[in-house]
């Protein structure tokens, strides 16, 4: 890598410089959902139920929480 010692007190982003390189943990992280919820898709069991929304019973108060397929969507760009 790039040998960088603890005690040249760096920042962060003057090493991301130096190496050419860029922050990616959100893109990993929605990739993996993404996998994640095609796994879930192919089955229609509890998980299924619960990241489509399509339970029954009462609604809750308050503001509606974001489903898992809405924020996937809005990062894809599908919707």
């Amino acid at each position: 890598m790039l040998r960088i010692s603890w005690t040249q007190r760096k920042s962060n982003e003057t090493v991301l410089i130096e190496a050419n390189s860029r922050r990616s943990l959100i893109k990993t992280i929605r990739k993996r959902q993404a996998t994640f919820l095609g796994h879930v898709m192919r089955r229609e069991k509890l998980e299924h139920l619960i990241t489509t929304g399509k339970l029954h019973g009462k609604r809750g108060r308050g503001k509606q929480r974001e489903k898992m397929m809405d924020g996937l969507k809005r990062w894809l760009g599908s919707g």
